[in-house]
């Protein structure tokens, strides 16, 4: 018994160590998510295609906070089904509102969601700092609803905003416009 235990042991570290070894070839991109099914083929893509996605899920201009919650439990349980790492924002609405402010009665696609995206974005560049990670990007374009010229804007925007924070650090931040 004893030599069966050890070589499932064995097995199961050599699983793991070329698991690791996988991992470490992927090049890390920081996505910005907005809920479980806006991410679910994205999520996908990355993985087949040697990317390691870690999702930040950075939300505050959902409402009520009852729908914040439920689409980051559901994006939760998403990312652990995966084993994709997942990072919470904190939920500031009152921030969102201070900055959208003035554009509330605009209509969808209008120049409040061109902010809201600036908003969410630079948040998402800023934790890709934080964290090392010089590329990310956004599942908003996968809705039909989203204007992808103002998502791309709104994603160089937030490039720009610390390219010279990135390089201080000698990192080179892009924001993946192939969606």
């Amino acid at each position: 018994h004893l030599g069966k235990l050890s070589k499932l042991i064995c097995t199961r570290f050599a699983q793991k160590f070329l698991t690791f070894l996988y991992l470490c070839n992927m090049k890390k991109i920081l996505l910005h998510a907005c809920c479980a099914p806006c991410s679910s083929a994205i999520l996908e893509w990355m993985l087949n295609n040697d990317y390691q996605p870690v999702l930040y899920f950075c939300n505050s201009n959902i409402y009520p906070l009852q729908e914040y919650e439920l689409r980051k439990s559901e994006l939760i349980k998403y990312a652990e089904k995966l084993g994709v790492e997942f990072i919470d924002d904190d939920y500031n609405h009152a921030d969102w509102l201070d900055y959208i402010k003035g554009l509330e009665n605009e209509k969808e696609r209008g120049p409040r969601c061109l902010m809201c995206f600036k908003y969410r974005l630079l948040k998402t560049a800023r934790k890709a700092l934080e964290l090392g990670i010089e590329e990310f990007t956004t599942t908003l374009a996968s809705s039909r609803w989203k204007s992808l010229n103002q998502i791309n804007e709104a994603g160089n925007w937030a490039v720009e905003q610390l390219k010279e924070e990135y390089k201080s650090k000698g990192l080179t931040l892009k924001f993946d416009d192939r969606n």
